[in-house]
Parts: structure tokens; sequence; C-alpha cells
């Protein structure tokens, strides 16, 4: 076994778009265990984080239009 065969560290594994998604719903309601944060600021693809923090914000603006228009329709 080489001196170098040891220094070496395991690949980091990515998180997919599913994970990332999970992990910004989550952050929506600010509940996130410092163990789950700390894995995610390892792991998670700023890209991903980014698309997936928009899908988020317009899934909640949409849900707001929509009951604003059904509270404003009953009055």
């Amino acid at each position: 076994m080489d001196k170098d065969d040891k220094d070496e560290k395991p690949p980091v594994k990515t998180a997919t778009f599913g994970a990332t998604m999970k992990a910004v719903f989550w952050s929506f309601f600010g509940v996130r265990k410092r163990r789950d944060y700390e894995h995610d600021a390892a792991n998670l693809n700023p890209i991903h984080v980014i698309v997936g923090g928009l899908i988020g914000v317009a899934l909640f603006i949409g849900i707001l239009v929509v009951v604003v228009r059904m509270v404003v329709a009953k009055s």
C-alpha cells in the first residue's frame, strides 16, 4: 500500500434534486436538525438549491393567490 493511498478521501456524493427539494421544503419551515444541515451543506449542489428555492417560492405565491381569490370570491 502506497503512502498516497492513505491520504485519499472517498469521493463526496452529491445529493439528488429530490433530496435538495426536501431540504428546501424543510428550510421554508425553519425546521432542520444540525446534523442534517451539516450533511446538506456538504452535499447539496448550489444550483439545485437555487432552482429548488425558486420553485418553492413560486408554489408559495401560487397557493397564496388561490387562497386570496377564494376568500374574495366568497365576500
